[in-house]
């Protein structure tokens, strides 16, 4: 070896990636969305499902998340409330 030392280097950042980021926070916060729905029709007294259904209709009604995409959050949320009255 001639003194250098071996580097290694951290993968590039790419659009690619940032955006597949987005996409699994948005995805993340709707299986919460969705957990909390079902929870609420189980357990309509819930505390702890209450909280998380508010906290997710926050984010999804928040700047970050129209940073993130460019989805509706209504249609989110309405689709996931139906799917899970049916």
């Amino acid at each position: 070896m001639n003194g250098m030392k071996n580097e290694t280097r951290a993968p590039a950042i790419t659009t690619e990636g940032c955006q597949a980021l987005a996409n699994a926070i948005v995805a993340q916060a709707a299986k919460d969305y969705r957990a909390a729905v079902r929870q609420l029709k189980k357990h309509p007294d819930s505390q702890k499902a209450t909280t998380m259904k508010r906290e997710c209709e926050r984010f999804f009604h928040s700047r970050w998340y129209s940073q993130l995409t460019g989805v509706d959050p209504d249609y989110i949320l309405d689709r996931i409330r139906e799917e899970e009255a049916a």
